[in-house]
């Protein structure tokens, strides 16, 4: 499988990376604008480095393309991959906007490729690990959950990340790995409640989702925070307490009841203990979803609904009110 990658920052490192240890699949080009950046990256996965995507979708050969650009430009580069006939893997968030995600899915659909959306938390082994004893009713019915996503601010290291038409903020960046995560768990949103604080230095939200099923998720997110990037989630049931907290274990912990700032070019990325990273294992699963014609854990379906949800997170930030999924959806400003 002969795979690129669209954008060498941070991300496109690690897709590149990652398919350099992959059995089956080669590199075969890199492109960024910035051709220093290109160059460097197609050197450590021996690919060739382009500056343009028209030429590499032209001449590199490549099957499928990584696409690791600013969150603002996955439209127009999703639409022209599938355009050239090229399998797809997006980056989180699929889009800023629900028009801008719709037509990204129409535009593969009418090619006839395939659309992956990197939702890596579905990839994590401990968060998998939760799920699975949920639905194996180790705590019993679900009741509360709570998520926390905090880290330093990546506007830091690069600047689009202050320009929330660009980034989507906390909530489309950060908080949306949280709404898909507990929409896994947990099912269908029926409302969310949210705040937020935003300034240069801080951009912080909580969010309250309801859930069809009654139980309730609280989130936060939060960049700026002044130590090393940690998470940590709990779900209650009405038999016992399921949590992972990354700040003190990176084991998980589940009871019963009783009867380091980024220094580096890039921002931090979530890690995880194993010798497979989580983005190993989510990119291969994808390339496998390819090869043998199957449906991907993390679905187009799931990556619209995860943004329709961020989104309306948005929206309640911005009317102070509850807002209900499934509604028409008023277009809502970033910024």
């Amino acid at each position: 499988m002969k795979v690129a990658v669209v954008g060498c920052g941070g991300m496109g490192n690690i897709h590149a990376e990652c398919y350099a240890n992959i059995s089956g699949v080669t590199v075969t080009g890199v492109c960024d604008l910035l051709e220093e950046r290109a160059q460097q990256l197609a050197a450590k996965v021996d690919a060739k480095a382009y500056v343009s995507l028209a030429d590499m979708l032209a001449h590199s050969d490549c099957e499928i393309v990584s696409i690791t650009l600013p969150s603002y430009l996955h439209k127009s580069a999703v639409i022209e991959v599938a355009k050239a006939g090229k399998h797809v893997i997006c980056e989180k968030p699929i889009a800023l906007h629900l028009e801008d995600a719709a037509a990204m899915i129409e535009a593969c659909r009418r090619h006839n490729v395939r659309l992956f959306v990197g939702h890596v938390v579905r990839f994590f082994p401990e968060y998998v690990q939760m799920k699975q004893q949920i639905d194996d009713g180790s705590i019993g019915r679900l009741g509360v959950a709570h998520a926390k996503r905090i880290g330093v601010h990546p506007g830091d290291i690069r600047p689009w990340y202050r320009e929330d038409d660009k980034s989507g903020g906390v909530v489309l960046d950060l908080m949306v790995h949280d709404i898909d995560y507990m929409r896994w768990v947990a099912g269908e949103v029926r409302s969310v409640y949210a705040q937020h604080k935003h300034n240069d230095q801080v951009d912080y939200a909580t969010a309250t989702l309801v859930f069809e099923s009654e139980a309730v998720a609280n989130l936060e997110a939060y960049w700026g925070y002044p130590g090393a990037f940690t998470t940590a989630v709990e779900f209650a049931g009405s038999g016992g307490v399921i949590r992972s907290d990354r700040s003190t274990s990176k084991s998980l912990q589940v009871r019963k009841p009783a009867a380091s700032l980024s220094k580096g070019p890039f921002v931090e990325v979530p890690e995880s203990p194993g010798y497979e990273t989580p983005y190993e294992k989510e990119l291969r699963h994808f390339i496998e979803c390819v090869r043998d014609n199957r449906e991907s854990i993390v679905t187009t379906e799931d990556a619209y609904k995860a943004l329709e949800i961020a989104l309306a997170v948005v929206e309640s930030v911005q009317t102070g009110k509850v807002v209900t999924i499934g509604q028409d959806k008023r277009e809502v400003s970033l910024t």
